[in-house]
């Protein structure tokens, strides 16, 4: 039975004014000849009843926009069909003990920043003890051995320490997204994983700024984690993962979250 089709639009002062808002830099001065270009770029964009908001320098020579404008078009929800991960999962207390009596053993986690990324919030956020918005780090699981290998690692060396520590799950995380640093970053690390033979053998997640599960998978990763991610979430997504590739539970067997 085919769904009902469920148009939408963006809101902004009324639903289904179709207002959105946008933000960009150009490299120019601040000007109101600058201004004039950022409403002409946005009306080429195909919006109308454009308003330029705020111009304000953000360097020597450029000026970045907060423009203001309208949609006509409208997206059919009902047509979406995208792989995502909605999560209703085990607590800290149950999910230690589901490894506990399944696995009986802790299950191995390394995690970096790779490439030259140097930001290691995300992969701070997912790994260590304090974890993030009262959400514990893997560190913190009795039952998981996390390793957080830091900034900058090169993607040689994180697949060499999951060699060597018998990894069950391998976390890359990608901050910078400037010219798409990022996606190539993320393939040149699949592309390491499979000379070392641990592709399809060990669990490879991806997350930060710009990711999410389609994009991981579309790369060649096992799952991807976007913004605001929860420890708790990623290490729901490698136990069941881990248990079901282990035979530990029916493969047919899926739960609410589970990356699909």
């Amino acid at each position: 039975m085919a769904q009902k089709a469920q148009p939408i639009r963006p809101y902004g002062d009324r639903r289904d004014d179709g207002v959105v808002q946008l933000s960009f830099t150009f490299p120019v001065p601040l000007s109101e000849k600058a201004k004039e270009a950022a409403a002409q770029f946005v009306k080429k964009m195909g919006l109308t009843d454009v308003k330029v908001a705020a111009a304000l320098p953000a360097a020597a020579s450029y000026t970045m926009f907060v423009v203001y404008a309208r949609a006509s078009h409208f997206i059919d929800y009902s047509e979406i069909d995208i792989p995502e991960v909605v999560l209703k999962k085990l607590g800290f207390d149950e999910l230690n003990r589901l490894i506990e009596e399944k696995l009986a053993r802790k299950v191995v986690v390394i995690g970096a920043c790779t490439g030259t990324d140097s930001h290691t919030v995300g992969i701070d956020a997912i790994l260590n003890m304090k974890g993030y918005a009262g959400d514990y780090g893997l560190e913190r699981y009795p039952w998981f051995e996390a390793h957080n290998l830091g900034s900058q690692v090169p993607n040689e060396e994180l697949v060499r320490k999951a060699l060597e520590r018998n990894a069950d799950a391998v976390l890359v995380s990608q901050v910078v997204t400037q010219r798409d640093v990022h996606l190539d970053n993320s393939r040149a690390f699949i592309e390491e994983a499979k000379r070392a033979g641990i592709h399809g053998k060990v669990l490879l997640l991806l997350g930060g700024p710009r990711v999410d599960h389609k994009l991981a998978l579309e790369l060649g990763f096992d799952a991807g984690f976007g913004p605001g991610t929860r420890p708790s979430e990623v290490a729901n997504t490698i136990a069941h993962a881990l248990l079901k590739k282990l035979g530990k539970e029916p493969a047919s067997q899926h739960y609410e979250g589970e990356p699909h």
